[in-house]
């Protein structure tokens, strides 16, 4: 029986996205994991990155986490604007439109992402999964009520914190350090545990519990630049961007 096991850091060159590809005609449709590498080529930084990323100079659970909204809410929203604002405006890319035209096409079920940006809704992705939350609302803590979340960057310019119409206060719709997971995470589990095929994409698979969905997978593949500790488990490993990649396999595919 063909089997892909053990094939890794392939180069693009050589046809190696023709054997993802074939991982996904036989074991699809696949459940798709991105993180914060499908974001970076639509502009948005990776926080994580060493020397360059964001909590290289704010300890985001000092300063970003649920406890700092409660106890310097001021503090947290202007950092939370300098960090976020920008990806309001982002678009989305050419990885993000191939993963959308995989679905469309039947070789995609679901995306679970790890990205708060809404740039997989955006590309035309039907079933995301967006297990970190949103940028794209607010919601008020006393009330209830559900707000675009640039109305409430909008406030910034007129008082430090950001409220409702009822007088309570908002805080973004984003899983915050020190949160638990939210419901959508059991989904995201079982919609792992239950594909033929998990493909990673722009992912380190070092944040924790959404890393754990490689572990649950039956069968992973990844394609990320760096490498990941779930490598020796995937079939298929390609080392390269997401866009380029995802595009090639459009493809590969036959995607029309």
């Amino acid at each position: 029986m063909w089997s892909p096991k053990g094939v890794a850091a392939l180069d693009l060159a050589c046809g190696s996205v023709e054997i993802l590809a074939e991982l996904v005609r036989r074991n699809g449709p696949a459940v798709v994991l991105t993180g914060a590498g499908v974001s970076t080529e639509s502009g948005l930084p990776d926080f994580r990155s060493p020397g360059t990323g964001l909590w290289e100079s704010i300890d985001p659970v000092e300063h970003l986490s649920a406890k700092a909204l409660r106890r310097r809410p001021a503090e947290f929203w202007r950092l939370f604007a300098v960090a976020f604002a920008a990806g309001l405006g982002a678009r989305p890319n050419v990885g993000h439109l191939a993963l959308a035209r995989l679905e469309a096409a039947g070789h995609v079920r679901s995306v679970v992402t790890q990205n708060i940006d809404g740039l997989h809704q955006a590309a035309g992705s039907r079933r995301v999964l967006e297990v970190h939350g949103s940028l794209r609302t607010a919601s008020c803590r006393r009330c209830g009520l559900v707000v675009p979340l640039k109305e409430a960057l909008d406030q910034l310019g007129r008082q430090e914190v950001p409220e409702c119409t009822c007088g309570g206060t908002l805080r973004p719709d984003v899983v915050l350090f020190e949160d638990p997971m939210p419901p959508v995470f059991e989904t995201a589990w079982r919609e792992a545990a239950s594909a033929g095929l998990l493909l990673v994409v722009g992912s380190s698979l070092t944040v924790w519990p959404a890393a754990g969905l490689a572990e649950v997978a039956p069968r992973l593949a990844i394609i990320n630049r760096d490498a990941t500790p779930y490598d020796n488990r995937a079939e298929v490993v390609l080392r390269a961007g997401s866009g380029q990649t995802l595009t090639e396999l459009v493809r590969c595919l036959g995607v029309g």
